[in-house]
């Protein structure tokens, strides 16, 4: 699963990086996240049913289906399965729809429970570059207000090997090669697999980032000293650390 993540490059960045044109497709205000979590608004490529063109927008974590009565039940679903993506009810519409997004992010968390309570890693691409999220995003219009609601949620899959010691399950990560094709063709769920172990690399980090409360780029930092070695065998193994933390976060 996927329940916290990092979004913490200027919208620019993302736009440049995801083929969205800051002329055509104004971009929004959005603060860093290091600790990004359901219900907040976060940065979204959607592809314009009309034009064509990609556009960086921000939508709320936690789809809210066109057919509740409330907003309320958003803070649930802020995954969703890519097997039954196409079939479960509050799904299946934005999916007929090709109202699909890429998610951008730096990096992800993920834990491992321990008997001292659970332990995060922190996951990210080995070649530093941004991780393409798959989700899917859906509009909801209040009864009361008449104000429209734009959420999203994140799609996951089987986890690849490297990452089921920690959960069984993994957000859905796109090479670049399959962006448009999610994006645009009717059906691409044969791309929604599980991106190969190799491409990835995690390092356990401070518990600092269990609490929402916390947001900082110190949350990436690897855990060190024997703390840190003892989380590592929780693995079975090494995992690996970033060459460098700034404090715009890490750099590959």
């Amino acid at each position: 699963m996927c329940g916290r993540f990092v979004q913490h490059q200027a919208p620019v960045v993302y736009a440049e990086h995801f083929g969205v044109d800051p002329l055509t497709a104004p971009l929004p205000n959005a603060p860093a996240r290091y600790n990004a979590a359901p219900t907040q608004d976060l940065m979204a490529v959607r592809r314009h049913p009309a034009t064509g063109l990609r556009h960086l927008s921000l939508l709320r974590w936690g789809l809210v289906p066109s057919f509740s009565k409330d907003a309320s039940g958003g803070a649930r679903m802020i995954n969703a399965r890519c097997e039954s993506v196409a079939e479960k009810p509050a799904f299946r519409s934005a999916w007929a729809a090709r109202r699909r997004c890429i998610v951008p992010a730096e990096g992800f968390y993920e834990w491992r429970a321990t008997d001292s309570g659970r332990q995060p890693f922190f996951i990210r691409r080995a070649d530093g570059a941004p991780l393409a999220l798959a989700g899917l995003w859906e509009g909801w219009k209040d009864p009361a207000t008449g104000i429209w609601l734009r959420t999203f949620t994140l799609l996951t899959c089987a986890a690849n090997a490297r990452l089921a010691p920690l959960h069984e399950r993994m957000p859905v990560i796109l090479p670049e090669v399959d962006i448009t094709a999610y994006l645009e063709e009717p059906d691409p769920r044969a791309l929604l697999r599980p991106l190969p172990g190799a491409a990835l690399e995690l390092w356990p980090v401070s518990r600092k980032v269990n609490s929402v409360r916390n947001d900082a780029a110190s949350l990436m930092a690897p855990l060190e000293g024997e703390e840190g070695r003892a989380a590592l065998r929780l693995l079975g193994g090494e995992a690996e650390g970033p060459r460098e933390l700034s404090a715009g976060g890490v750099r590959p």
